[in-house]
């Protein structure tokens, strides 16, 4: 089986959820978190609609992570003058560090995830799986409506599936 290369990937793969599940629970956070404050701070207030189009979270996941921040001040919900139908969410001040702190973790987890490998086969890496990725994006945007790929950097985390919430 290691010659396949699927194999290879879903195997990898398995090591590198469980090691961004632990390490986002570990800070009290989960990778929906990250994506979230990341989005609003480099790319600024969103409704919750344009928020899961820039990030690929499902709404649902989204409107619980979400109150999560909320509640812990990272982001504020406020009605959208234009549209009072609608809130816009922004990053609050500790948002913006809560960001930067989930950030130093993401890339902590990177680093042990990646350790054997040095750095320009990091780089490799990352360039032959943005390939691979954007190949089967673009073949299967054709074939139904999707979401955005939920990896877009690789630095991100997974999207906290299994509990790490």
């Amino acid at each position: 089986m290691d010659r396949l290369p699927s194999w290879l990937l879903t195997q990898t793969a398995a090591h590198a959820h469980r090691l961004v599940s632990a390490g986002f629970a570990e800070a009290g956070a989960r990778g929906y978190h990250l994506r979230l404050l990341d989005s609003l701070a480099e790319q600024g207030p969103a409704s919750q609609a344009d928020l899961g189009r820039r990030t690929g979270i499902h709404l649902s996941d989204m409107v619980a992570a979400l109150n999560e921040l909320e509640a812990d001040g990272y982001v504020a919900r406020a009605p959208d003058p234009a549209d009072r139908r609608r809130n816009v969410i922004t990053v609050t001040t500790e948002g913006r560090q809560r960001r930067d702190d989930l950030a130093t973790t993401a890339t902590r987890i990177q680093d042990e995830l990646l350790e054997p490998l040095t750095t320009d086969e990091r780089e490799q890496l990352a360039a032959t799986l943005r390939k691979l990725l954007r190949h089967h994006n673009e073949k299967a945007a054709g074939d139904e409506p999707r979401r955005p790929s939920a990896i877009s950097r690789s630095a991100w985390p997974d999207d906290g599936r299994d509990g790490a919430r």
